[in-house]
């Protein structure tokens, strides 16, 4: 029988898309409000590897993403996605030049893998509580992020690998 260990402590991370580079401090302040202090912050990166978003959204759509101090619990995550959800409904009501303003997609990197947080189950994830799947969606592995077939194609294509090669190194110095 396997001894039930204490999960080693992870960093947050979230992702944000919008057409409205205007409204990216305020979304930051938001999420800086909800999950302490940033200590890496990258972007903005074109996000147009796909047209999903284009309707509700607008266009053109960029990304940033916001690497948090604290680490945190990988099983807090689904709350945590719960809670940008909740951010993201504030945010259309304040800007309603689109119908959805904002779309914050936070994670997790640990040692080996990148993690994110979905409302959308998938064969590929799995449920964390409360609605919220969970998705490797990269790892590490040679030196190098490696992508599974499901990999967003933004994440896939290498864009933001020098961001997260950053925040695994941050990490890393925090966990010893």
């Amino acid at each position: 029988m396997g001894t039930v260990l204490e999960p080693d402590p992870v960093k947050l991370f979230a992702g944000i898309i919008t057409s409205l580079p205007e409204i990216v401090a305020e979304v930051e302040g938001d999420l800086t409000a909800l999950c302490g202090a940033a200590d890496l912050k990258a972007g903005p990166f074109p996000f147009d590897f796909t047209h999903y978003y284009d309707r509700q959204m607008g266009t053109p759509l960029f990304r940033w993403f916001l690497g948090f101090r604290e680490l945190i619990p990988p099983a807090g995550l689904a709350a945590i996605k719960i809670r940008t959800n909740d951010l993201e409904a504030l945010a259309a009501g304040r800007h309603r030049r689109v119908a959805r303003p904002v779309n914050i997609d936070p994670g997790y990197i640990e040692q080996s893998k990148i993690v994110m947080a979905s409302t959308k189950n998938y064969y590929h994830r799995i449920l964390l509580a409360d609605g919220i799947y969970a998705e490797v969606t990269m790892h590490y592995e040679g030196g190098a992020w490696r992508s599974f077939p499901w990999t967003y194609p933004d994440f896939r294509s290498g864009l933001y690998d020098g961001f997260f090669t950053e925040l695994r190194r941050i990490y890393r110095a925090q966990a010893r």
